[in-house]
């Protein structure tokens, strides 16, 4: 039994959130059979009776912060245990593309064994018993993953930092700081990669800062995708001694991820891109200058209150593009700019689908880039997107 899992030995557990990763660390500790006992809690934190339970393993999308020693989670138990073998990636933007490029990298380039877990992955305890002494854990970390744990990764990576989340944390100092943990408890000899956008952070790891993109060949849209691959490669080549040009060629042949300026279709003679992935404004701006010749982008979805000035001062330059314009945060933002011939508002998708083909010119593109979450309206992003796709495909 791994020493790690030694104080759970005939401890009372309660898991706080029955979702993918709930339902993954009640498997696990199930399956061990240490545990006095594995209970399951949905409600709220003031319903939970702390003196019942040894450990608390809260699931990341439930909202609580200031929690005492007994909270925990299946990211903190996995470090605990595996923390020299993974490689921690989280940032804005750009965190599951560049940890998917990275994994394809190590994976054909080392001979280690190489798991890919974690935020875009499965939940890690899926894989805790395959993890072997010289394993490279790719893993893509989310800030509610990180919120509150007290171990980081040996190799820590913090791609970005924009406004992002404020429904779960309500600041943007609390946001931060939930991203920090990729780092703050890092130890001399430790690496942290971090762009060089993002505010100084306190660390006991050797810092690596990327500040531009290098000229790599990438197959996948936009200057940004190509700053991913220079953390990707400086990765591989510093801390794996991975060979330069076997990581330049794997680079190139990355085909990227759905939903993340993905080609859909081109009916008509005019292309249409899935980014419904975008739920910031910087990855909206991004994406109209990513793919070439965009005419129409369809822009909204929940409204967390986040800042879109960057967003409508963007839109007002933007006379040559018409914005489509839906949902809660869609309305917010024509509210501000509806003096523009140019922009739109209607309800929904399948609308916006609709009205995009007769406005958008052939030739040129049209690209759903909502700079908004999706909740409320859709199950998650996939969701949204793939019905981008079966508008786009019927309509």
């Amino acid at each position: 039994m791994n020493k790690v899992l030694e104080k759970y030995v005939n401890k009372r557990i309660l898991i706080w959130g029955y979702g993918r990763e709930g339902k993954s660390t009640e498997k696990f500790f199930k399956d061990k059979g240490i545990a006095a006992c594995v209970d399951i809690f949905e409600g709220s934190r003031e319903n939970i009776n702390e003196d019942n339970y040894d450990y608390i393993f809260k699931s990341p999308g439930i909202p609580a912060f200031d929690l005492s020693d007994k909270y925990t989670s299946q990211t903190e138990l996995f470090l605990e245990a595996f923390r020299d073998n993974v490689i921690g990636i989280t940032g804005t933007k750009g965190k599951s593309t560049t940890s998917a490029m990275l994994y394809t990298v190590l994976d054909k380039c080392c001979k280690e064994p190489t798991f890919f877990m974690g935020n875009i992955g499965e939940p890690c305890l899926n894989y805790f018993d395959e993890i072997t002494p010289d394993a490279i854990v790719v893993f893509e970390m989310s800030c509610h993953q990180l919120c509150q744990i007290k171990i980081s990764p040996r190799v820590g990576v913090m791609l970005n930092l924009f406004e992002e989340h404020l429904d779960y944390y309500g600041t943007m100092d609390k946001y931060f700081a939930a991203k920090q943990n990729v780092t703050l408890f890092q130890k001399p000899g430790d690496s942290f990669y971090v762009g060089a956008q993002v505010p100084k952070i306190p660390t006991l790891a050797d810092r690596y800062v990327i500040a531009e993109a290098e000229p790599l060949k990438i197959k996948i849209f936009g200057e940004h995708n190509r700053y991913n691959a220079t953390f990707v490669k400086n990765i591989a080549v510093n801390e794996f001694g991975c060979d330069l040009e076997t990581v330049k060629k794997t680079i190139a042949k990355f085909g990227g991820l759905p939903h993340r300026l993905e080609f859909v279709d081109e009916i008509d003679e005019v292309r249409f891109y899935d980014d419904s992935i975008s739920t910031i404004p910087e990855a909206t701006i991004k994406a109209v200058e990513s793919i070439d010749n965009v005419r129409t982008v369809l822009i909204g979805g929940m409204d967390r209150n986040i800042d879109y000035t960057v967003l409508v001062d963007y839109i007002r330059t933007r006379a040559d593009v018409t914005f489509i314009c839906m949902y809660s945060s869609g309305e917010r933002i024509y509210n501000e700019v509806s003096d523009l011939e140019n922009v739109i508002y209607v309800p929904e998708l399948k609308e916006a689908v609709e009205l995009a083909k007769k406005k958008t010119p052939k030739k040129s593109a049209c690209v759903l880039s909502p700079a908004a979450a999706s909740y409320g309206y859709f199950e998650n992003f996939e969701d949204r997107g793939n019905k981008f796709k079966e508008y786009v495909e019927v309509y």
